[in-house]
Formats: C-alpha cells, structure tokens, sequence
C-alpha cells in the first residue's frame, strides 16, 4: 500500500467514506459532463438544449432505466456531501495549517450544502415530484435571501464567493496545483499528460461559468431583483447571446465536459483520507 494513502496515524482509512467519496466524484463528474453535451450539441444545432444540473438529471431519467440510473447519481451525490462535511469538520488532509483554514472548511460545508440539494432535487425527479428549472429554483432561493434582513448584502455575497471561486479555478488550472492530490506514480506518462490537460481546460471552463454566475447573483442584489440570478443555465445562455456566441459557448460546454473527466479522474485517482 502506498505510504501516502495512510491517515497521519499511520492507519488505513475507512474505506466506506473513501468508497462513497469516490462514487460521489464520479456521479457529479457525470453531471458536468451531460451538462456540457447537451450544451455542445445546442451550440452547432444538433438537437440539445442548454440547460443546468435540472436538466441533466431530466435527461438520465428519460433514458431506459433512467430512474435506477439517476437513483445511483443521487446516492453519489449524497456521498460527495458527506465527504465534503467530513473535510469540514475532520481535516482530513491535514490543509488546516493555513491562513485560511476556516473559510477552508465553511467552503466545504457550503459545497456540502449545495451539492444535498441538488441530490434532493435528483430524487424528487426519481419519484415523480420535479421541482422545475434550476434556474426558477436559484431565483426562489434569491428571493427568500433578499426577504431576509440584509439581504442585498447576502445575496452579493454569494456573487462574490462564485466569483472568488471562479478565479481559484483559474488559479488552479495555471498552476497545476490539481495535481498534487492525485495519486500520479498509478499513471502512465502519456495518461499523466492529458490529465493536466484535460483538468487544466475544465478548470478555466468552471471559473468562467462561476464568474458569470457570480456577476449576475450581484445584479440581482443590486437591483433587488431574484430574477436577475441565473446558475450555469443562465450563463451559458448569456454566452451564447454575445458575437460569435454559439462557438464561444461551444468551447465552454467542452470545457465543462473536461471538467466532468476531471472529476472522473478524481474518483479514480484522488488521495482521500476520511
């Protein structure tokens, strides 16, 4: 066993949470991918639709045995959420050491929460209860925000956390700085090559579509209007509508498709120690 998949006590760690973690990189990869072909296939007119996280799990369901299939990518999904509260509340990886070790860890939790909710949104559509377009969903979540006191003030938050997170994204594609969790001794050369690659590309394509979200989450709460946020539906729409938009969105849906195999490869071959 390799010395490096031990938990600093030396121990082997416990395989269900890495089993689950690894299942739910791989259901979320899954949903990035679907999301990005269906955007594809929009931009040259091949029959898909641009769509969010809502949309992907329609198009699972609608396939045969898609309802056992979106059934797994749920309970994936669940397993992402658990090992993200495990990062949060555990330090698993031992990142605490940082300055930012506890907006490390609210990061985490947030992630946690999102992702729960969109396992939940997975398993109304399983039994029948569609909640609607992710983008209705992050409007009705705006509105109860701007409901709150100070609530312009949070919802710019959350604009600028997608955005900060955007330029992370960035920042991590330009440093490689992904690759420091994979487990690179497993990997030929040439697989080890188009790794980065394919992580490099995924991670510029997720930070455009963070800081697109992030822009309109803080025009909605500049204008005290829910309807102005829009998730990655609204901004690959919004990419679509500029000059030459069908090819630009194109390039974006590829690179959220990279970002998927991203994720695939994370499941694969990312170290985690619960």
């Amino acid at each position: 066993m390799d010395i490096q998949e031990l938990t600093p006590d030396g121990q082997q760690p416990e395989k269900w949470i890495e089993r689950l973690a690894r299942f739910g990189y791989a259901a979320k990869g899954l949903v990035y991918i679907i999301v990005g072909l269906l955007a594809v296939m929009a931009a040259f007119d091949w029959g898909g639709r641009v769509t969010g996280s809502e949309g992907a799990f329609q198009a699972i369901a609608s396939q045969p045995f898609g309802k056992l299939m979106l059934f797994l990518v749920a309970l994936g999904l669940l397993g992402y959420v658990l090992w993200r509260f495990v990062q949060a509340i555990k330090d698993p990886e031992n990142q605490d050491s940082g300055a930012g070790a506890i907006g490390r860890r609210l990061s985490y939790a947030v992630s946690g929460l999102i992702y729960g909710g969109l396992a939940l949104s997975a398993l109304k559509i399983v039994f029948g209860h569609s909640s609607g377009s992710s983008g209705s969903g992050s409007q009705e979540q705006t509105a109860t925000l701007l409901s709150q006191p100070f609530g312009r003030w949070l919802v710019a938050a959350v604009g600028v956390a997608s955005a900060a997170y955007g330029f992370y994204c960035f920042y991590r594609a330009y440093s490689t700085q992904f690759r420091r969790k994979l487990k690179l001794s497993q990997m030929s050369p040439n697989t080890e090559r188009w790794v980065t690659r394919i992580g490099r590309f995924g991670l510029t394509a997720k930070g455009v579509v963070a800081i697109i979200v992030g822009y309109f989450f803080i025009e909605a709460a500049h204008w005290s209007d829910p309807s102005q946020a829009k998730t990655t539906e609204g901004a690959l729409q919004a990419i679509q509508q500029r000059p030459y938009g069908a090819w630009l969105m194109g390039v974006v849906a590829l690179g959220l498709v990279a970002y998927g195999l991203h994720l695939e490869v994370q499941a694969r071959y990312r170290r985690i120690s619960p």
